[in-house]
């Protein structure tokens, strides 16, 4: 009996232990979807913490080191400008951009060299010593890249002004005079600031703002430069000729002119707009105006009154004073200049001008000048583009000198050193252009084809309002033209005791 009451009481706690797991399970099964849902939101915030860390430290990379959309652009600046093209040469993002040789060409190869990387130099090619491109500073910049290099976006300043005011940057006008202020070349306080294509642009608009406005009586203004003088004043004002204005080439026949007239002489009626440029181009002369009369005015063109080209004497304080940042940091292509004007209606005159003409710069342009000029302006170490421009032209000069001074058939213009108030010190000559000079005035009156015979192609006097003995070279160019162009030099000069005349 014992024996069987124990066998049914094992079996009844076996029985209890099976429904009680039975019933646990029960209760485990009915709570599956809530620790599903429970796991799942844990889950869920956990990613979601994760996320937003990651989103936070992208930024933080971001605003950092890391590019984010402009990553594309800066990768295709860096591929080109890796391209050496041997030294002679640019690639350019709006090149062509091939990978394979036979598709074409990549590098823009200087004068007198050629091939795929610019590695063939001409031997037979004249030395271009032509045009103005003031490509001496392009090694400060490439030596510079990293200030100096700028991002567009897309979408930037896409409307026709800045913030629906206006044509022009006030932030770009604040560092112009600042610049101005810090070189000490120009005074600007109190003054008027406009913005043109390139300076080119603005002498049109000088010339008409001075002509007369107000009634058909008055007799057009007469434009006069002084000789030697740049070209594009007469075709400029020639080609946009108005019965307001006409070109006549040389300011002393008008000088006398006004001498010669006595007070009661009807002088009244003529309006003389007299176009000054100094430093001058070509012979790097400062002039000042000629003509004094209450009739006449002036322009004066300093675009090469930087410390790269001339001594900073003083600060000037023209009426109007024109200038441009070719000339200032290299930058041609970017067709940006600036006038300086003194009188409200004038300067009233000049902006509907060009607002008619053009409805202002481009506002990548002015981006470029606004940063090329927080570049120099904020630059505390290194060499400068003032340094760096000036030891380059005042190397160029000297070695230009040395060759032509052991030569009895050519002459250079005269330029003495003086006192720079920017460098504190005694600077020597070092002009943008040598104004060459033939002297053997029978045989050569022709300068430019004596030059182009010896396979050098500069610019003949006649160009300039002046005689065909003088030739303009122009010292600005590459490195590579103006060594090929001492090359002919010295050969020429070598000649000279056979020399015949052409």
């Amino acid at each position: 009996m014992l024996g069987h009451n124990n066998n049914n009481n094992n079996k009844r706690e076996k029985e209890l232990l099976i429904r009680d797991h039975m019933e646990n399970n029960n209760k485990a099964t009915k709570n599956l979807p809530i620790l599903f849902l429970l796991v799942c939101s844990l889950t869920l915030n956990v990613l979601f913490m994760f996320k937003r860390v990651r989103v936070v430290f992208d930024d933080e990379k971001s605003s950092g080191d890391e590019l984010s959309w402009s990553r594309r652009a800066a990768r295709e600046a860096e591929r080109v400008a890796a391209i050496s093209c041997s030294g002679h040469g640019r690639a350019y993002i709006d090149s062509s951009l091939v990978v394979e040789e036979e598709e074409g060409p990549v590098c823009e190869c200087n004068s007198c060299y050629w091939g795929f990387h610019c590695e063939n130099f001409l031997p037979s090619c004249p030395a271009n010593a032509q045009s103005g491109d003031p490509l001496f500073l392009e090694p400060f910049w490439m030596e510079n890249a990293g200030s100096s290099a700028m991002l567009v976006a897309g979408w930037h300043r896409m409307s026709y002004t800045f913030n629906q005011s206006g044509f022009m940057s006030k932030q770009l006008e604040a560092r112009i005079r600042q610049m101005h202020a810090i070189v000490g070349n120009a005074v600007t306080e109190g003054k008027y600031i406009i913005f043109g294509t390139g300076s080119a642009q603005l002498i049109n608009a000088a010339v008409h703002a001075l002509s007369p406005h107000n009634n058909s009586s008055n007799s057009p203004s007469i434009v006069v430069p002084i000789i030697p003088y740049y070209p594009l004043y007469k075709l400029q004002t020639e080609y946009f000729q108005e019965v307001n204005y006409k070109f006549e080439d040389d300011s002393t026949l008008w000088m006398n002119k006004m001498n010669n007239y006595s007070n009661d002489n009807n002088t009244n009626t003529i309006n003389l707009i007299e176009i000054v440029t100094s430093p001058n181009n070509p012979d790097g002369q400062l002039n000042r105006a000629r003509l004094q009369h209450p009739m006449a005015k002036a322009i004066y063109d300093r675009v090469y009154y930087w410390p790269h080209f001339t001594a900073i004497s003083t600060p000037v304080d023209d009426d109007i004073m024109l200038f441009s940042l070719s000339k200032l940091t290299g930058h041609a292509g970017s067709r940006f200049g600036w006038a300086v004007v003194k009188d409200e209606t004038v300067f009233t005159r000049m902006s509907k001008h060009l607002s008619v003409n053009t409805m202002g710069a481009s506002h990548e342009s002015q981006l470029r000048a606004l940063h090329l000029m927080e570049v120099i302006i904020e630059g505390k170490e290194g060499e400068t583009v003032f340094d760096f421009g000036y030891k380059t032209m005042r190397n160029r000069w000297e070695k230009l000198n040395e060759i032509i001074s052991v030569s009895k058939r050519f002459s250079l213009q005269k330029l003495e050193s003086q006192y720079c108030n920017f460098f504190h010190k005694i600077r020597a000559p070092s002009p943008a252009y040598a104004w060459l000079k033939c002297l053997r005035k029978e045989e050569e009156k022709d300068c430019s084809a004596v030059l182009t015979a010896a396979n050098i192609n500069g610019r003949s006097g006649s160009t300039y309002g002046d005689e065909d003995k003088y030739v303009r070279l122009s010292l600005v160019r590459t490195q590579d033209d103006f060594d090929n162009l001492l090359s002919r030099l010295k050969i020429l000069i070598s000649e000279e005791d056979s020399a015949k005349s052409i």
